[in-house]
């Protein structure tokens, strides 16, 4: 059920951003707003409370988001509201942002390495994964793992690329 919700909202969210041509600004503050979640979740448990009434649960929306973001994300949030899927609010942004990425052909890699890696082989790195993908740019989250000994692991979406000297060592 829950996929069901933030596949739903999040792609409406997504229709209307291109019928109004308005994609870059929602995604921004899509970005925002999980973070802004994410960050209080004392605000998410607010609006989930069952003794707190709808009306001052949209009422809260409107006076934390109302002049901050765009009536289409505050109206969306307030539906979500309306229709209690409160629990789902990040995943249906997060939803609408991977539709975004998807639609303007922004692959996200996560790249595992052994230690810190320099600029420069970070945009070999880059600059590979963009000559063997079909994405235009990439978004790539570094992260080092003192476990995999030396080599990279790559993922990319379900895919992943697996060059560690861990892993070569347990296959033998």
């Amino acid at each position: 059920m829950a996929k069901q919700v933030d596949t739903t909202y999040g792609n409406a969210l997504f229709e209307l951003a291109v019928e109004e041509n308005i994609v870059d600004s929602l995604y921004e503050e899509a970005n925002q707003l999980i973070t802004i979640l994410k960050d209080n979740e004392e605000l998410i448990k607010l609006l989930n409370h069952p003794q707190i009434e709808k009306s001052e649960k949209k009422n809260l929306i409107e006076r934390i988001f109302g002049k901050r973001v765009s009536d289409e994300i505050t109206g969306l949030m307030i539906m979500v509201v309306e229709k209690g899927h409160i629990t789902s609010m990040i995943d249906i942004f997060e939803f609408f942002v991977k539709q975004v990425k998807k639609a303007k052909n922004i692959g996200v890699a996560s790249v595992t390495s052994a230690i810190s890696l320099s600029d420069s082989q970070k945009a070999a790195i880059e600059k590979r994964l963009l000559q063997t993908t079909h994405y235009t740019s990439m978004e790539i989250d570094y992260k080092v793992d003192k476990s995999i000994i030396g080599g990279l692991v790559i993922r990319i979406e379900d895919r992943v690329v697996d060059s560690s000297i861990k892993t070569k060592l347990d296959n033998m």
